[in-house]
């Protein structure tokens, strides 16, 4: 449930800009949401972050959107402050689909709208195939029924790799070093902001990534080298308004594959945000714009 007790406040103190919200899994561990206010006659905006990610990657789409729409913004089990897993087999798409079923549930979610991140994407389409129902809308951010080969392998060689610097400025230009080919035109402002949402700081005092390590092991099990074929999910959102959204440089989401997505649903339109890779972060003007017209879309059909 959400501590509506503890509001996180806008910068000066005006209306609560989130609630702290939690819910309990299937295996007994403590998740954690973002509750966002908005309109109630609108469908909840759900937002599912990528692998290594949590909710705090929704912050400048909630700024924008909160107040208008509700938006739910959830950190996976073993991310942000959602409670570590104890078996690190149980992070895989199936559990994770057991998690927010769960907290669909508890929330009372007669209808949503889905926005994914990357394995939050995939999630968004095993969901459709749960929850056809209930689903208004999505947005599919980088992330399509098919991956390319080439950003698996990217990911898998960094992904549980535990890292830690002294401070956010380190942890700034570490990310710039590593990642400039993915966001080129980024300013340690940008980069700065990026490092808040994938980095905590510990105990300790230093900053470290914000996830438990062990979500590669699954990764490392044998057959699981290559993307499933979600086709079939993809096509359980049907007939609703969907936004495939690509990043230019993307190294997961193929131009080809980004074309065939929006040429295989009616309700389904592509929208490539340029000079960007995996993944778009949601605040560039194109993806601004392409998510104000989804809205707009499914405003039309609720």
């Amino acid at each position: 449930m959400a501590d509506r007790n503890n509001p996180v406040m806008e910068h000066g103190g005006q209306a609560p800009a989130y609630v702290d919200g939690y819910w309990w899994s299937k295996d007994g561990l403590r998740l954690h949401y973002r509750d966002y206010p908005g309109r109630s006659d609108r469908p909840v905006i759900l937002c599912i972050p990528g692998l290594t990610r949590n909710a705090r990657d929704f912050e400048g789409l909630a700024a924008r959107l909160a107040g208008e729409w509700r938006i739910i913004a959830v950190d996976l089990r073993g991310r942000g402050e959602s409670a570590y897993a104890r078996d690190p087999m149980t992070y895989v798409p199936l559990t994770y689909l057991q998690d927010l079923d769960a907290l669909i549930g508890e929330l009372g979610l007669d209808r949503m709208i889905l926005f994914g991140t990357s394995l939050g994407g995939i999630l968004t389409m095993l969901l459709a195939t749960a929850e056809r129902g209930r689903i208004a809308g999505a947005l599919l951010n980088d992330v399509g029924p098919e991956l390319e080969a080439a950003g698996l392998s990217r990911i898998r060689g960094y992904v549980g790799r535990a890292v830690w610097h002294p401070t956010w400025m380190h942890a700034a230009r570490a990310l710039a070093d590593a990642n400039r080919d993915i966001y080129p035109r980024y300013d340690i402002p940008q980069w700065l902001t990026m490092a808040k949402r994938l980095f905590r700081l510990n105990s300790q005092g230093r900053i470290v990534l914000d996830y438990d390590m062990k979500i590669a092991e699954p990764f490392r099990v044998p057959g699981n080298e290559a993307g499933p074929d979600m086709w079939g999910a993809y096509d359980a959102l049907g007939d609703v308004p969907v936004l495939v959204l690509r990043g230019a440089l993307s190294d997961i989401l193929g131009a080809d594959a980004q074309r065939r997505m929006a040429e295989r649903l009616p309700g389904a339109v592509a929208v490539t945000v340029p000079d960007v890779g995996h993944t778009p972060t949601l605040d560039e003007p194109e993806a601004v714009a392409a998510i104000d017209a989804l809205l707009t879309r499914i405003n039309g059909t609720v």
